[in-house]
């Protein structure tokens, strides 16, 4: 399955796969998706199963994509977004204000990692995240930081990211780990 980068036509897909995997109050609104997109596509990079028209609605592995977003390249499993800045942390007002994007940034922001819940514990979400985490590296970045839930402090840990304790962030009201992997 091929890892490619957004454009503003997979904002249908990003955003049926964004409310497929966050409650409401965590889910990214499609205004903040769309102004995301309009700013860092190339931040935002996309996990496709290629479609097989022979079968209905499973993909070319004969999985169901039940409420996976279709883009044109097939449907779409996973993902990976976030901005590049300066600032070392990542601050709530970063998710909705996309002109904080800074393309020579120090940081890579990571703002979701997004797996259609009928595709999960596939290694999906790890192929992107470490996929987004080269693509930082490459491009000179000082590291690469998010948030997380308890439950996956020890997944991000397993790609270098260290706990850095709870983030100041109140976003959807629930507690977060700021999670930090530096190059």
């Amino acid at each position: 399955m091929p890892i490619r980068t957004a454009t503003t036509q997979d904002l249908d897909a990003i955003d049926s796969l964004e409310r497929a995997c966050f409650p409401p109050a965590e889910a990214a609104g499609r205004t903040s998706i769309s102004s995301r997109l309009a700013v860092f596509p190339d931040h935002f990079w996309l996990l496709e199963a290629r479609r097989n028209t022979d079968s209905g609605d499973r993909d070319a592995h004969g999985e169901r994509a039940d409420g996976a977003g279709r883009t044109g390249g097939g449907l779409l499993v996973s993902f990976v977004n976030g901005m590049v800045t300066d600032q070392p942390h990542l601050l709530d007002d970063m998710y909705d204000h996309a002109e904080m994007h800074d393309p020579h940034g120090a940081w890579q922001m990571i703002f979701g990692v997004d797996t259609h819940p009928d595709y999960r514990r596939h290694g999906y979400a790890g192929r992107v995240l470490r996929h987004a985490i080269d693509t930082a590296r490459a491009e000179h970045r000082r590291g690469v930081v998010l948030t997380c839930k308890d439950r996956l402090v020890h997944f991000y840990a397993s790609f270098g990211f260290r706990d850095e304790g709870m983030s100041a962030s109140t976003h959807g009201g629930v507690p977060w780990h700021e999670m930090r992997l530096t190059f």
